[in-house]
């Protein structure tokens, strides 16, 4: 496959250099940002890119945080997701992924994280560190090729991924228990319940068929997706009477943290760990 094409199937476009440079330039970065110290060992991202891709990691999705200052740009933060170019004919109703995040603006040391794709509703999880212990590198005597093969551990987490994924589905929630789930996932984006623009019940609203089961990992996956995407209203107002609504997440690092809290709090209920009664923790904040 040429870097340039992209490869489409059932799940996912392969996604080409074009593309990725389109969607975010920093990862074709040449130097890194100005007044770094002498010390940064600059790697660009695009290296690291097609380093994974000699050993079948395809890019499949991208993102480039938002600038506020003009001399970050073409240099600030971005995420890659990748997934095994043998999963990509497959249908399976989730995917093992291996998530890049980079910044060449001395805001980000390149990290690895493990995470999920789900096919259902093309949620993109990312697994917190009791589950994948993300994998860092310092922009310090950095080699492009340690980076590369460091995703060789996720190659060997695999097994147990599925295991978890296994023990979320066996794990069936009461009415108390999801709502405890959706109540500490707003505390997770919004700090208080009170800033919350819903009720917890709202973010356990199905938006299909396929996610109305009340097992923990459909369950997680629907408020996941209702914190990430937003759209989602229980019709209260603000103050201005205009109608409060969760908007959908942009930042980079508010979408990681938030998947990595949400998955952690997931593993709690799945290791039989009440959670705290969110209303109690909100006032305890």
């Amino acid at each position: 496959m040429r870097l340039n094409e992209q490869t489409s199937n059932f799940k996912a476009v392969a996604l080409g250099d074009d593309m990725l440079r389109s969607q975010a330039p920093s990862i074709f970065a040449t130097g890194p940002m100005q007044g770094v110290s002498s010390r940064y060992t600059f790697v660009p991202t695009s290296r690291i890119v097609s380093g994974l891709r000699e050993h079948d990691w395809v890019p499949v999705e991208v993102e480039e945080q938002r600038i506020r200052k003009e001399d970050r740009r073409g240099f600030q933060k971005h995420l890659i997701r990748f997934r095994l170019a043998t999963q990509m004919q497959t249908l399976a109703e989730w995917n093992v992924e291996l998530v890049l995040l980079n910044s060449h603006d001395r805001g980000c040391a390149y990290q690895l994280h493990a995470g999920i794709f789900r096919r259902i509703c093309s949620n993109g999880l990312v697994m917190s560190e009791g589950s994948f212990e993300a994998i860092r590198f310092r922009h310090s005597n950095l080699e492009a090729e340690k980076v590369v093969q460091a995703s060789f551990r996720l190659l060997d987490y695999v097994p147990k991924v599925g295991e978890m994924v296994n023990r979320f589905r066996a794990r069936a929630l009461d009415s108390q228990e999801s709502t405890a789930l959706a109540g500490h996932a707003l505390l997770l984006r919004y700090g208080s319940m009170e800033r919350a623009p819903v009720e917890a019940a709202t973010l356990l609203t199905s938006r299909r068929s396929e996610d109305e089961g009340t097992d923990l990992w459909t369950t997680m996956n629907r408020v996941q997706e209702n914190l990430i995407r937003g759209g989602v209203s229980d019709f209260r107002k603000d103050r201005r009477g205009r109608l409060r609504s969760v908007r959908a997440i942009r930042g980079i690092d508010s979408k990681v943290n938030l998947n990595k809290g949400l998955w952690s709090l997931a593993e709690k209920l799945a290791n039989g760990q009440p959670l705290d009664d969110a209303e109690r923790v909100a006032l305890a904040n």
